[in-house]
């Protein structure tokens, strides 16, 4: 199913798609870049669980092979939550796929799902040109149609928001193409269309704009500085057009790659040589470094292979008046075993009673080592002569175990040490110690010292011992709009002198006889007035107990009283609002293709959690056909192309549905109007709309 979500304040609209797999796979879609806490789904919903069942079974989800934090659960709604910035572009550069990998775990019984997050790529990043000026030496005998490769601008998006178009300033002599090569990589050229004059022009400079296609739609800029010389007829060529290389991950610095060499069959300036790299993420300018007369490239910066399995770099050979070419780097890099094993203990049932039996699991460990293949495999064990055990789960987790029986009066603690190796070599290991505590319980009868004994005391009783609550504070529930409730009793152990008189303490504020009244005799707690949730959510007040001795004796509780929500208010449509005999009506465009937004419902409910859940649906409209709405967002979108033969005037009229039981809801009209501007609508002023909100 498709949820439709917005976030107020940001003027954005994003779409989650969520599809159920077979086996209890999960799978998202969200875009980079949401805010903190942004809703991607349900998980109770989509799971087929109660959200009470997700906290009693401590669900949560942990990230494969990262230690970021990107997603969590709201136990209290069941909602998938973004926890932290996720930027597409720093995670999955240029790969059209971006997808995290998430363990969905919950306990009691022990369940795994798999949950997939697809990143959608946004339009955050603007072209850039490698260079912010092209410098470009052109002979004045240079015939028409000659070409200049020019570096096309990198855009770090993907798809439509990358790179689309480029704009050359008007000038007499060039015009600009885009050409893209065997491999598929595009670059610019700069075509002369009317021969250069040394003596009339020695020099120009040309803006060029590279333009993306998201919306809105961002631009970068290159100056190409055209200077008017005299002949160089031959680029640079590479030996190779693919160079590549492999180096393990941690070398050090200064370590040599490889070495890339072009030669230019020109003589002079025009063959000398130099190198630079013309196109290179962030993460490879800081690791990476080219010499630029010899063509030598070196590791400068950490390299580590949990960060990034392969690099492609694109070097460009250039003579000295500007002709160039350019050849890929590949450069993989080899897993070393780097990384020791982490241990987490995920949940611990502390303290264990002593008659539990054996074979009960009383924790949940996990185990994750960021090296591949080999380096990553992990063995678990307990070294200590206890009665615990770790018995392999699913995937990396494992539980812990009891062996055998316990006793507390002989061993009341237990410190574990859980130790993993990994299978490298040499192998790492690291270890974790776990503190169990044993409870007791009841299993040793009293022993006296003597068999028998025998002994003689009259006591006189005094009232010394003030009633006692059978409960240190009490808590009391009511739904609002109640009408003389009973809340609760207050009770407890009055043993002599034990007539009991109960009494309301005052409070601060309202007196609490205008809420609750309380019975003297049996201390039942009953509701005075109806409550408004809207208004009051909770209260507290203090009883006092007191008996009938000499002197009297009393104690004091607090009574806790909650009230929850009932559906009692429909919702209120804020937009469009009726002001007067004046109607809203909005502009759409002639030209509005299908998917435009052209207008949006904005409703509030006073009620809160389900009974505040609003949806949307047209209920009449003009052209059945021509709109349609966000069931969740109130978002008004054509269904197709606005024609020429569609109605100018369009009525809608929208209800607006709460969630609750039963439910309440609200209509309004929305009038469109299909038209480029007001000036065109000359009937504008004779509009009337007889429609009628149906109640």
């Amino acid at each position: 199913m498709d949820r439709l979500c917005i976030f107020p304040g940001c003027g954005f609209v994003f779409f989650f798609v969520m599809v159920l797999y077979a086996h209890g796979d999960l799978s998202y879609s969200v875009q980079e870049e949401l805010k903190r806490g942004s809703v991607i789904g349900n998980i109770a919903k989509d799971l087929k669980l109660g959200v009470d069942r997700l906290s009693h079974r401590k669900a949560r989800v942990d990230m494969e092979g990262n230690d970021g934090k990107y997603c969590e659960i709201n136990l209290q709604s069941g909602d998938l939550l973004v926890a932290e910035r996720i930027d597409r572009e720093e995670h999955c550069g240029e790969n059209p796929s971006c997808v995290f990998k998430f363990d969905l775990l919950l306990e009691n019984p022990l369940e795994l799902h798999r949950l997939s997050l697809q990143v959608q790529d946004i339009n955050d990043n603007a072209p850039l040109f490698p260079k912010d000026t092209v410098k470009l030496e052109i002979t004045e005998s240079t015939m028409r149609g000659a070409k200049y490769r020019v570096n096309a601008a990198h855009d770090a998006d993907i798809g439509k928001n990358s790179v689309e178009s480029y704009i050359l300033e008007q000038n007499p002599h060039f015009v600009f193409g885009i050409q893209t090569t065997s491999a598929g990589r595009k670059y610019g050229e700069l075509v002369l269309k009317q021969e250069l004059d040394r003596e009339d022009q020695q020099e120009m400079k040309l803006l060029l704009t590279a333009v993306d296609g998201g919306s809105p739609q961002r631009s970068g800029t290159v100056i190409i500085h055209v200077i008017v010389l005299d002949a160089n007829d031959n680029a640079p060529v590479f030996t190779e057009a693919v160079y590549t290389a492999t180096i393990p991950e941690n070398s050090p610095m200064k370590t040599k790659i490889m070495t890339v060499s072009a030669s230019d069959i020109d003589e002079g300036v025009n063959g000398e040589v130099t190198y630079e790299f013309s196109r290179l993420s962030d993460k490879s300018r800081k690791i990476f470094s080219l010499d630029e007369k010899t063509g030598e490239i070196s590791v400068t910066g950490d390299i580590d292979y949990e960060e990034g399995h392969k690099y492609e770099v694109f070097v460009e050979a250039k003579d000295g008046y500007g002709l160039s070419s350019e050849a890929k780097v590949i450069i993989d890099i080899t897993d070393v075993n780097d990384n020791a094993p982490v241990i987490s203990l995920k949940s611990v049932y502390n303290p264990i009673p002593e008659n539990v039996t054996p074979g009960t699991e009383v924790g949940l460990i996990n185990v994750q080592d960021r090296d591949s293949e080999y380096n990553k495999q992990v063995h678990c064990s307990i070294q200590q002569n206890v009665p615990f055990k770790l018995v392999p789960s699913i995937k990396n987790y494992y539980s812990l175990v009891t062996t055998g029986q316990l006793d507390r009066e002989l061993e009341s603690d237990y410190n574990i040490t859980i130790s993993a190796t990994d299978e490298g070599s040499p192998p790492l290991s690291s270890s974790k110690t776990v503190q169990l505590s044993v409870a007791d319980i009841n299993d040793n009868p009293p022993v006296f010292e003597e068999q028998s004994y025998s002994a003689y005391l009259s006591v006189a009783d005094i009232n010394d011992n003030p009633p006692v609550f059978e409960e240190q504070s009490y808590s009391a529930y009511v739904t609002e709009n109640n009408s003389g409730s009973t809340l609760c009793s207050v009770t407890g152990d009055w043993r002599q002198n034990g007539t009991v008189i109960y009494s309301l303490l005052p409070g601060a504020g309202a007196p609490v006889s205008s809420y609750v009244s309380v019975n003297g005799d049996t201390g039942m707690i009953h509701a005075v007035r109806s409550f408004d949730y809207e208004q009051l959510r909770s209260f507290k007040v203090q009883v006092m107990a007191r008996d009938n001795g000499s002197p009297p004796l009393g104690s004091n509780v607090t009574v806790s009283v909650f009230i929850s929500d009932v559906n009692d208010n429909s919702p209120q449509i804020l937009y469009p609002a009726l002001e007067g005999n004046s109607f809203m009506t909005e502009l759409v465009p002639k030209a509005a293709h299908g998917g435009s937004l052209v207008s949006k419902v904005i409703a509030v409910d006073a009620d809160s959690g389900q009974n505040a859940w609003l949806s949307y649906r047209i209920v009449t409209s003009t052209d059945p056909g021509l709109f349609t709405i966000g069931v969740h967002s109130g978002e008004i979108r054509t269904q197709r192309d606005i024609s020429e033969s569609d109605s100018m005037k369009q009525n809608l009229i929208v209800a607006v549905k709460d969630n609750g039981q039963p439910s309440l809801s609200a209509t309004c009209s929305m009038y469109l109007i299909i038209s480029d501007n007001l000036a065109e609508v000359t009937e504008l002023k004779d509009i009337s709309y007889d429609e009628k909100i149906p109640k």
